[in-house]
C-alpha cells in the first residue's frame, strides 16, 4: 500500500470505525445530478468562429496532451469560464 498522508490516515480510520453510514434517498440524488450533467453538456447549438493560426494549433496541443478532441477542450474552456470556474491571472 502507498504511504498516506494525515489526511488519508485520518479517513481511513474513520471508515475503519464505522462512522460513515449510509445516505437515504442516494439514487434519486444520484439522478438528479445526472440529468444536471446532461443538460450542462448538451451540445445543442452550433456556431462558427475565426480564430488565429497559432491559437488553434496551441488549442490543439494541448488538447492532446489531455487526450480530448480539441473541439470538446474549446467547449469546455467557455463552459468554465462562464460558469465563473476559470479566471483571468492577476499580476
Amino acid at each position: 500500500m502507498a504511504k498516506l498522508d494525515q489526511e488519508e490516515r485520518d479517513l481511513l480510520e474513520s471508515v475503519e470505525s464505522d462512522e460513515w453510514k449510509p445516505v437515504s434517498g442516494k439514487d434519486a440524488e444520484l439522478a438528479r445530478y445526472k440529468d444536471y450533467a446532461r443538460a450542462t453538456f448538451r451540445k445543442d447549438q452550433r456556431i462558427n468562429i475565426r480564430i488565429s493560426g497559432k491559437d488553434l494549433d496551441s488549442l490543439k496541443k494541448r488538447a492532446l496532451v489531455e487526450g480530448i478532441p480539441y473541439q470538446t477542450l474549446i467547449t469546455s474552456i467557455l463552459h468554465k469560464y462562464l460558469s465563473g470556474l476559470l479566471r483571468e491571472k492577476r499580476p
